[in-house]
């Protein structure tokens, strides 16, 4: 929902950055797989409860994540580059409450696969209705510059971000924004679904 907005903010700083990067010879598909081991480094330190930490490389994670793109727009998009981008956020995206999970099983497994369960859903549904759109040629007006076809809905990366946020800075709290959140995944489900089938029925 928040995406249009934050990408018109953020694009000029992430466009100056990675035409530094692209002048040093450094790959999209580089900083794709760097970040992602950033973000890999949260889970350790989830586990032992060192939540700001957990935190910083949650942040280098999706400043990598913004850094990739703009970079391939430089240098080109590729069909490899956005399924390798695209693969590595959803893994990220449920290594971080499987990280709370670790940290806290008692209070943490249901919350914890409630959340994984609904980022299954909002994955799912994107993912199957980008393929279709690709087959069709169908393009979203919003994103022109993007690998596949992105579907909006109440939950996008801005939303999620935010909601890792909160899980950091408010750890005992994680089940209850975890039940919420996640309940705000299944709406945004259940209407790209909706959406998806009536705009492919046509």
């Amino acid at each position: 929902m928040l995406d249009r907005f934050s990408i018109q903010i953020i694009r000029q700083p992430l466009h100056c950055a990675a035409k530094k990067l692209d002048s040093a010879n450094i790959k999209a598909n580089q900083v794709t797989l760097f970040g992602f081991f950033l973000g890999c480094l949260a889970l350790p330190a989830l586990i032992e409860q060192h939540y700001l930490l957990a935190l910083i490389f949650i942040v280098l994670n999706r400043i990598c994540d913004g850094l990739d793109g703009a970079l391939a727009r430089i240098q080109g998009i590729t069909d490899a580059g956005g399924f390798l981008d695209i693969s590595l956020d959803f893994l990220f995206y449920s290594l971080i409450p499987f990280g709370f999970v670790l940290a806290n099983p008692e209070q943490n497994a249901i919350a914890g696969a409630f959340i994984i369960f609904a980022f299954i859903g909002t994955g799912s549904s994107f993912l199957a209705f980008a393929v279709m759109a690709g087959k069709r040629g169908i393009e979203n007006p919003v994103y022109k510059h993007k690998s596949l076809y992105y579907m909006s809905g109440l939950t996008e990366g801005t939303e999620t971000i935010a909601c890792f946020v909160l899980f950091c800075l408010l750890p005992q709290y994680f089940a209850i924004i975890a039940y919420v959140y996640g309940a705000a995944c299944w709406f945004t489900t259940a209407t790209r679904i909706y959406g998806g089938y009536q705009a492919l029925n046509q």
